[in-house]
């Protein structure tokens, strides 16, 4: 196919606007399915953690063919996290559907993908999605993307935008509100009339560069990008060139595969201007070039984003390690990170300083916590430690720096002083504040990243669960200090073995707890949050003494308050530095670092010497 006969876009927006749901209805309507084909909802959502938390988390391409025009469609992930992804891919596309929900309007993603879109030269198509949502404000929408859009520099032509109002889950795009709601065809045309064709030089020798990697059990490494110039042909010798201009490797491509639909399928030519995946190179990754021997020097490309977190990843060395899960040695999860460091660019992994342990460095507690997901459902079992967020020294001014996020929260106007107030304690600062409808206010602040580890579920606490909170990495500033941390202590085990209802009833007056009756428990355990700031060891397997004696009261039924269970990722924020999660196939706990009370102290005398 010649490449005026292809279109390449991305479909970027913020977490949640829908971007997955309106890929599906794409290839439905442009006939990339059979009749009688069973699709699944969110058929790019591929694994379970994508469709579990109804995520895109892993940048996929797809196909589809309107009005002979082969429209490769790349579906990137919405969260910040993930974001690094999304520069990349604008790499390789000339046009891009920008979403954005009619009823949340502009969130800081949006902002994100939207600027680098607009710094690549690309002209958007807008899509206000979700226009059935019963508090849909599309006007006020459109708005504020032309405010947007103004606020990042755009240029006339791309302030020009064309725009169209949708519903990805029913399947319809319209131009103006008041025409029939019928299909995506709208959709279809405006990205053949509005996005280019790949302008590019089919007769030089071939060139493209790696933006997704793939780890296959068949195929070994899957590289996917763009053929930038030139043909490849099956077979044929490649070499890869480093950013510097190094070779890397030389072989050959032993596969070419084209998208159609949902399915890569082999072909033996591509040219110019088609995305493609390749394979048979061993060393090759994002986002080194790929080329034809003769090529000199490597094609411009998007460096990977730095990471700007990290967590140690250790064995699980407490009383019940073993018992619930089959891979535990340090060998196995040095052997896993490293296999995940194959397929994931974006992820870094060092062996650290304590013994069977390991460092293993991301953009976010949301990316990292994916994998340890993903390691449990293996039937790993590990512990983990605080997140830390890495620093940097300022060559020109000798200052140490942080990473900082632009933190945008919607929340109702009787918590709005609680949010500040607690934003200001982690050193937040406040830029602006307006009405979002219906008696919220949107707060936008700047703050360290650090501030936010641990504070969301005091956030939606402080909020009644009605609070949503949006984040974004936005640079490097100046080191803030000592940031406050959780302010109440833990409830601790003293004693190992199952947790009794007598006992638990007559600790629940001491804080919130975390167990259940029958749960097992071991010394140095975090059984839940002392109602105080210090630390108390309890005793949860205390069992009421029986006597022959009846007394008025006796047999009165010990109703316990529901236990405060935490998912992964709320475990991860919540714990302090000397506290860590016990992650299992079957369970998450949080214990201390030191589970015997002794070696406790001592710790904490050394790190108050320290101080």
């Amino acid at each position: 196919m010649s490449a005026p006969k292809i279109r390449n876009i991305a479909i970027i927006a913020h977490v949640d606007h829908g971007k997955t749901t309106l890929t599906d209805q794409l290839l439905k309507q442009s006939g990339a399915f059979a009749a009688h084909q069973a699709v699944a909802e969110r058929a790019l959502d591929r694994n379970d953690l994508e469709k579990e938390r109804g995520i895109t988390i892993l940048a996929k391409v797809a196909s589809v063919v309107w009005k002979d025009v082969r429209i490769n469609i790349v579906d990137t992930p919405g969260h910040a996290d993930f974001g690094g992804e999304v520069e990349r891919i604008l790499s390789m596309v000339d046009g891009a559907v920008i979403l954005v929900d009619a009823a949340e309007g502009v969130l800081p993603q949006t902002k994100f993908v939207l600027g680098k879109a607009l710094a690549r030269g690309l002209k958007p198509i807008v899509v206000v999605n979700k226009i059935d949502r019963g508090d849909a404000r599309p006007d006020d929408v459109h708005n504020e993307m032309f405010d947007l859009f103004a606020s990042l520099d755009a240029n006339e032509e791309q302030l020009d935008f064309p725009m169209l109002f949708a519903s990805g889950r029913q399947g319809w795009a319209v131009a103006n509100l008041d025409d029939p709601r019928e299909s995506l065809a709208p959709l279809f045309d405006l990205i053949l009339s509005h996005v280019p064709a790949p302008a590019l030089d089919v007769d030089a020798p071939f060139a493209m560069v790696a933006t997704i990697l793939e780890a296959d059990t068949f195929l070994g490494r899957v590289l996917t990008g763009r053929v930038e110039q030139g043909r490849a042909t099956l077979n044929m010798p490649v070499k890869v060139l480093g950013l510097d201009g190094k070779v890397i490797e030389t072989g050959r491509l032993t596969k070419l595969l084209s998208f159609r639909g949902l399915e890569r399928v082999a072909v033996d030519e591509v040219s110019a201007g088609d995305i493609v995946a390749v394979a048979g190179l061993t060393d090759a990754t994002i986002p080194y070039t790929i080329c034809a021997p003769e090529v000199t020097a490597p094609l411009p490309a998007t460096p990977i984003d730095p990471p700007t977190l990290s967590m140690t990843f250790r064995i699980n060395d407490g009383p019940l390690g073993g018992r619930e899960g089959k891979k535990v040695t340090s060998r196995q999860i040095r052997d896993r990170l490293f296999s995940e460091i194959e397929g994931n660019v974006a992820i870094q992994v060092v062996a650290s300083t304590e013994s069977d342990a390991f460092e293993v460095f991301g953009r976010g507690e949301l990316q990292l916590g994916v994998l340890i997901e993903t390691m449990r459902r293996e039937g790993f079992e590990l512990t983990i430690g605080r997140p830390r967020v890495l620093t940097r020294m300022n060559e020109e001014t000798g200052e140490r720096e942080e990473p900082y996020e632009e933190v945008l929260i919607d929340v109702d106007e009787p918590y709005a002083g609680a949010v500040v107030e607690k934003m200001s304690r982690r050193k937040g600062e406040l830029s602006d504040i307006r009405p979002s409808g219906g008696d919220k206010q949107r707060l936008t602040f700047k703050i360290p990243s650090r501030g936010l580890i641990g504070y969301h579920g005091e956030f939606l606490t402080d909020t009644r669960g009605t609070g949503v909170m949006n984040r974004l990495f936005a640079g490097y500033g100046p080191w803030k200090g000592k940031i406050e941390g959780r302010r109440n202590g833990a409830l601790i085990s003293s004693e190992d073995g199952e947790a009794v209802q007598y006992s638990l009833f007559s600790l629940q007056d001491r804080g919130s707890l975390f167990v259940s009756p029958g749960e097992k428990v071991y010394v140095g355990m975090i059984l839940g949050e002392h109602s105080r700031e210090n630390d108390l060891d309890v005793n949860p397997v205390r069992e009421k003494k029986l006597t022959n004696i009846r007394a008025a009261g006796k047999d009165e039924a010990l109703l316990l308050v529901p236990p405060r269970k935490m998912s992964l990722e709320q475990a991860i924020a919540y714990i302090e530095d000397d506290e860590l999660v016990e992650v299992t196939p079957s369970a998450v706990r949080i214990r201390k670092r030191y589970l015997n009370p002794n070696e406790r102290k001592k710790a904490e005398r050394r790190s108050d010497d320290a101080a």
